[in-house]
């Protein structure tokens, strides 16, 4: 990245001369990775900040010691890998974000439908800065203990996040954060600000808040709730028995309290979470987890294949078959959901337009 805030590794390969080698042998060997069954995603882009080792390849941060770090996952099946890039789009948005000091979680996650998304002029914000104060083993974006570390928060975020989702003329706008635990408010009076900011700048425009369970503190739910969000998300991830190595630091029922107060609070917001299989949870585990979100008055549910980020993540233990998506999305349906998007690139905020809109005409 330049001192423009250029990052240079995803420009495409026709403009950078004899600077495409690295790019061209790193895609290389990702296709060798995936052939090998080495790979446990298709890296897209690098992160948007590097930070040193001690601060994020720690067991405390999150990732696993190398010597507990995993030869290899199981080979990755056809319906996982991802063809289409789109260097020039994926440029262009980063051009605009970087310009604007702002993250996504689509970069600091990872996310395998970065191309995609990005190309249709999409994107999720991710707000609060780019370094989170959990060590959740499944995710990649960096990670920073406050005491060590200093984590500003940007104060013209919000203004921005609403001028960049305004130049990029978004109807359907999706904000989430990293934790920030070391804030007495966990971050939600700059959430409601950032809402509060985008209403402004588009009056029209559908808003989703994908946020933190702000350590159950329902105070804190309830000053993003008033900021007027069309959709409140929060992600439970992952099924009870796996919380304490796959989320350790946060609560399985306290989440579906977050998800429950969201409903009852404002029953006319459209009340959502996400979770993730291939980690070691039983068909009748997830089912479950459907049936907990259903009880706790949740609208809608998205289920999507996890996928290890870095090696120094958690490895995938099973890739789910398309089949069991669906089976999953059927039963989901059957236990009243308005609208279940489950398959195996899903993602909490992956076509999340298409995903409002079918659960409201559900809604009637």
């Amino acid at each position: 990245m330049d001192e423009a805030g250029t990052d240079h590794s995803i420009l495409p390969m026709a403009s950078r001369g004899d600077e495409s080698r690295p790019q061209r042998s790193a895609l290389w060997e990702n296709e060798t990775a995936a052939r090998e069954g080495r790979i446990r995603i298709p890296i897209v882009s690098e992160p948007l900040i590097q930070i040193t080792l001690s601060a994020a390849l720690t067991p405390a941060a999150g990732f696993l010691p190398e010597d507990e770090a995993p030869a290899r996952s199981p080979r990755l099946p056809a319906w996982l890998r991802k063809g289409a890039t789109h260097f020039e789009s994926v440029d262009s948005l980063k051009r605009g974000l970087r310009g604007r000091r702002l993250h996504t979680v689509c970069e600091s996650a990872r996310c395998p439908n970065l191309h995609e998304c990005f190309h249709r002029g999409t994107a999720t914000f991710m707000i609060l800065g780019n370094l989170c104060t959990r060590g959740c083993s499944f995710c990649s974006v960096p990670k920073a203990n406050p005491a060590k570390t200093e984590m500003p928060i940007d104060p013209q975020e919000p203004r921005n996040v609403a001028e960049m989702a305004a130049s990029m003329g978004l109807r359907y706008v999706v904000i989430t954060s990293v934790n920030r635990d070391d804030l007495w408010d966990g971050g939600s009076t700059h959430f409601a600000e950032t809402v509060h900011e985008v209403r402004r700048a588009l009056p029209r425009a559908r808003i989703e808040v994908l946020t933190p369970d702000f350590c159950g503190d329902t105070e804190a739910v309830a000053r993003v709730l008033d900021a007027g969000p069309d959709v409140f998300n929060h992600n439970m991830e992952t099924v009870p028995r796996l919380y304490r190595k796959v989320r350790p630091q946060a609560d399985y029922r306290q989440s579906l309290d977050v998800l429950r107060f969201a409903h009852e609070h404002r029953p006319d917001v459209l009340t959502k979470s996400g979770f993730m299989v291939g980690l070691g949870e039983t068909p009748e585990e997830a089912r479950q987890l459907l049936r907990d979100l259903r009880a706790h008055d949740v609208d809608v549910a998205t289920i999507g294949q996890y996928l290890q980020p870095t090696r120094r993540n958690r490895p995938v233990s099973e890739y789910v078959t398309p089949e069991q998506f669906d089976a999953y999305r059927d039963f989901g349906l059957s236990l009243g959901f308005r609208m279940v998007f489950s398959g195996p690139l899903v993602r909490s905020s992956y076509m999340a337009d298409d995903v409002n809109l079918r659960a409201r005409e559900a809604r009637g």
